[in-house]
């Protein structure tokens, strides 16, 4: 005896949100074709209530890169193309794992400069023009880092310029690495000031506390913790890789 259809709130029930996201899905294209009962009512299966879970999963933040390529993902799987949507999937796999590996590169980097392990070749002061040329940043995002309070720059006594030597340039290169990584500025502020509390060791530790959701925006919390974000979005990632092959076995089943 065949189950009963399901409802539109028996899918929003199963994902825990609201009706209204389950309607939103279909007018976006998550679902294959939904038929109608003799009432008008929408009769889902548990096809599309797997499909639904597949979007809710994708598509949930935080996420990375371009959101297309998830929004295609989750269409491609409800018309039955698992070809391309397997592809996305792993493309985005391989994006996060990527990411993984520059951040935790940065933290090594990190490691190695706090414990002296890392020196500058050239004892040369610069003005601030110099120093940006010489460590391939901008002259704006030196002052930024001076203004946020991530470095202070000695001044030439003899005319009051900022003067850059081997000490502002070690410490340069670890907040642009860790910047490049995707580590807010407060994180990085919070791990140089134990640095220059005298702690040099496990510093990427610091970089990974959050502060609390009602102080800051979310996007910020994320960054504040953002190797421990990646190795998430990298299970979800293989999450959303499981969930294809379920929907794969459900459609050859049927």
């Amino acid at each position: 005896m065949a189950s009963r259809p399901l409802r539109t709130s028996d899918i929003a029930r199963e994902l825990g949100v609201h009706v209204n996201t389950i309607r939103l899905y279909e007018s976006w294209g998550y679902f294959s074709d939904i038929p109608r009962g003799t009432n008008g009512y929408r009769q889902f299966s548990t096809l599309h209530l797997e499909q639904a879970r597949l979007a809710h999963l994708t598509l949930s933040t935080p996420y990375l890169g371009d959101k297309n390529l998830l929004i295609d993902l989750v269409k491609y799987a409800a018309h039955g193309d698992f070809a391309q949507a397997l592809e996305q999937a792993y493309r985005y796999l391989a994006y996060v794992r990527m990411e993984i590996t520059t951040t935790e590169a940065a933290l090594e980097f990190l490691e190695r400069w706090a414990v002296g392990q890392i020196r500058e070749t050239t004892h040369q002061k610069m003005h601030i023009r110099q120093a940006a040329q010489y460590l391939n940043v901008t002259v704006d995002m030196l002052r930024n880092w001076e203004r946020n309070g991530l470095i202070t720059v000695p001044r030439d006594s003899s005319n009051g310029y900022r003067l850059y030597g081997p000490s502002e340039f070690g410490r340069i290169r670890v907040i642009r690495t860790l910047v490049q990584s995707g580590y807010s500025l407060m994180a990085i502020l919070r791990m140089l000031q134990q640095f220059d509390a005298g702690h040099t060791e496990n510093l990427h530790a610091t970089l990974e506390i959050p502060r609390e959701e009602s102080d800051v925006e979310y996007i910020e919390i994320i960054a504040d913790r953002w190797h421990s974000t990646l190795l998430e979005l990298e299970n979800r990632a293989q999450a959303i890789i499981r969930q294809l092959g379920s929907l794969i076995e459900m459609t050859h089943a049927s």
